[in-house]
């Protein structure tokens, strides 16, 4: 059964709907305990995982029941806040329907960053992945509320092909709405009515852990959120400064207060992550000193230490990502193994409450719902990214010049690649481009 499964998912071209995009396929063939919703959101703002709870809580319950049957796991939790009462809802009629005896939620904090997998599994079970670990080294698989829908999807066999993506911040109408994969950035916010501003950055992903994106963009497999914000807000600001500045103010004004450190997720589970320490090497011009500064791949860069611990506006996030960057091209690897025995004492009073997360940020203004959009996209084009997940970029199958419909294969994982996935179109047409993306033009 396990083997049907993952072909099937394999197929499909299942990526985590979020974060790198891990190729779902690789990590449900394995033998798990437990397997846990990530349907936490807990990125301020973003509305997706929320509505998918709501409108496709049979095929969430059917992708997770999926997944523990692939990996054996006997019990099943869908990791979700309280606030969540429509999806709470939802859920408890599906789960009491099914009779899915063995599956339960399991209520959050409302809390920053509940979604990071290594804290839910934590959080849900008490158990703490090991430094530089992953859940499935504690018997446990996470995967998000999208993620599991495709799964589900997958075993009818229909491809990912579309995203549920939230468009919000500074738009005329937030919404959430599901499109086809490879669509233009700025065809989606359009959707949305556009900018309430007519200055605006782009933000990919949440306020916390998002990046600034071109107008030009697409929205690939893990697109979860488009953000727009004033070109002078404070967080595009933070997310455009440069990495000399953001090097130069470590050195010259970190006073060691150790604050990053205090509110620092992966500390409080017991890694031996302490950012102030990191910032005081560098600081001192202690470069050498790569036991502590090797502490920095333990960093998830989940932004908490910037944005709600320092109070010199530094950045041991984006320190913590050069030094990994720097690490990773000297070819040093994680030295970081330890499994902490107990979390730090005192770890639930440093919890980062969301609603206090936003007003940090100047996002309270933004904090608006954000409806699901349930009629269908349609677009003239899209931009099918050949790299848009972890592992080997997507092997072309298809010529300039080929007609495909939607749903065809256009690109597989190479040959020997150990990480990969299947890429399908996502609209019908003739491909018009093939490079580093495959382009496809309605006809």
């Amino acid at each position: 059964m396990r083997d049907r499964i993952v072909a099937a998912v394999k197929a499909a071209g299942v990526v985590g709907a979020g974060g790198a995009g891990f190729p779902t396929h690789i990590k449900v063939n394995a033998d798990a305990e437990i397997v846990i919703v990530n349907g936490a959101e807990c990125e301020p703002l973003l509305r997706a995982h929320q509505n998918i709870m709501v409108s496709e809580s049979a095929k969430l319950i059917l992708g997770l029941q999926t997944v523990m049957l692939a990996t054996g796991a006997r019990r099943g939790y869908i990791g979700i806040k309280r606030k969540y009462e429509a999806a709470i809802a939802k859920l408890q009629t599906e789960l009491q329907q099914m009779n899915a005896t063995d599956i339960e939620l399991f209520f959050i904090p409302d809390m920053y960053p509940a979604g990071d997998e290594q804290v839910l599994v934590h959080e849900v079970t008490g158990r703490i992945v090991p430094e530089g670990g992953i859940p499935l080294h504690v018997g446990v698989v996470v995967a998000n509320v999208e993620t599991l829908v495709n799964v589900a999807l997958a075993l009818e066999g229909q491809p990912v092909i579309e995203k549920y993506v939230t468009v919000t911040g500074a738009a005329r109408h937030p919404l959430t709405v599901r499109v086809p994969i490879g669509m233009a950035v700025g065809e989606v916010i359009q959707l949305a009515g556009g900018s309430t501003v007519s200055d605006f950055a782009i933000i990919d992903g949440g306020p916390m852990m998002g990046r600034i994106i071109p107008a030009d963009s697409v929205i690939t497999k893990t697109t979860g959120g488009l953000i727009l914000l004033p070109e002078g807000h404070s967080l595009v600001v933070q997310k455009r400064t440069p990495w000399p500045v953001i090097a130069n103010r470590a050195k010259a004004v970190c006073c060691n207060c150790r604050a990053c450190t205090d509110v620092c997720p992966r500390y409080l589970l017991g890694h031996r992550l302490e950012p102030h320490r990191i910032m005081q090497a560098i600081g001192s011009g202690q470069m050498n000193e790569t036991e502590v500064l090797a502490k920095a791949f333990l960093c998830s860069e989940c932004g908490a230490c910037e944005t709600y611990g320092c109070t010199m506006g530094l950045s041991p996030r984006r320190v913590n990502a050069e030094l990994k960057q720097q690490f990773g091209k000297a070819g040093l690897k994680n030295p970081n193994t330890m499994k902490p025995q107990h979390a730090q004492l005192g770890r639930e009073n440093r919890r980062i409450p969301t609603k206090r997360l936003l007003y940090r940020l100047g996002l309270e203004q933004y904090d608006v719902k954000a409806p699901l959009r349930l009629e269908p996209v349609t677009t003239a084009q899209v931009k099918l990214l050949l790299s848009q997940h972890i592992g080997a970029p997507s092997q072309p199958v298809v010529e300039v010049g080929t007609r495909v419909n939607k749903g065809d294969i256009v690109a597989v994982i190479p040959a020997g690649a150990a990480l990969g996935a299947t890429l399908h179109a996502s609209i019908s047409g003739q491909v018009y481009n093939i490079d580093t993306w495959i382009g496809i033009r309605a006809v």
